[in-house]
């Protein structure tokens, strides 16, 4: 297989029609070596437009998001060089990577001990020195260093926690996928003020559940 015409045919017939258009994102992809970051098992499937399980058996669903639904989310947060990330879900760093070339500093939480050594690991490797992997549960957030710029739900959730909101500055960003199966919806939400959120739908999607997560009784009829 040819890397860079892979590379470059995922950014072109991939990520581009998917309204990703931001210029520094689609450079930033050609830069972070996405191959670096997958399982061995499926290196092969790099740049396909597809999910990819994070260890052979499935780590209780984890996975890795699809190239354009990470362009997409890296698009829309806008990440600026003097910003602090959160990130919920390392899974194998390659968001915590892409996040890094943008933001001033990024911590990722991993729940699964296997994949916080993966993802610590590959960002090592690749150089990334501004960001750190913690593992354990993140879905509490890290409110003796809050607040934050920008907090990434590398998976989905049912709801969006409140106390992972207050964790914003003002005019700080949280994007999650959010609902039910077959329906779930990325979400973008800015902290306006003290008391004062603005929630915006960008696209529909389906992702696995981030573990940790309270998860609402659904009634059935």
């Amino acid at each position: 297989m040819n890397i860079e015409q892979a590379r470059f045919n995922m950014i072109e017939q991939q990520i581009r029609p998917w309204e990703v258009l931001d210029q520094s994102v689609l450079a930033l992809l050609a830069i972070v070596r996405r191959e670096d970051f997958v399982p061995p098992a499926y290196k092969a499937l790099a740049f396909v437009d597809t999910e990819l399980p994070l260890r052979e058996g499935g780590a209780r669903g984890q996975s890795m998001f699809s190239p354009r639904l990470e362009a997409r989310l890296l698009q829309d947060l806008a990440v600026a060089r003097h910003e602090q990330v959160l990130e919920i879900g390392a899974g194998s760093g390659h968001m915590a990577a892409l996040l890094a070339h943008k933001a001033q500093q990024v911590t990722s939480f991993e729940i699964v001990p296997e994949l916080a050594r993966m993802a610590e690991s590959n960002l090592r490797r690749a150089g990334v020195m501004n960001a750190r992997v913690v593992e354990g549960d993140g879905s509490r957030g890290l409110p003796e260093e809050s607040p934050f710029d920008v907090i990434l739900l590398s998976g989905s959730v049912a709801v969006v926690p409140q106390h992972l909101l207050e964790q914003l500055k003002p005019g700080g960003r949280l994007a999650a996928i959010v609902g039910f199966e077959p329906i779930m919806r990325a979400t973008l939400v800015t902290r306006l003020g003290d008391d004062e959120y603005r929630h915006v739908e960008l696209f529909d999607t389906i992702a696995p559940r981030l573990l940790g997560f309270d998860e609402p009784t659904r009634f059935r009829f």
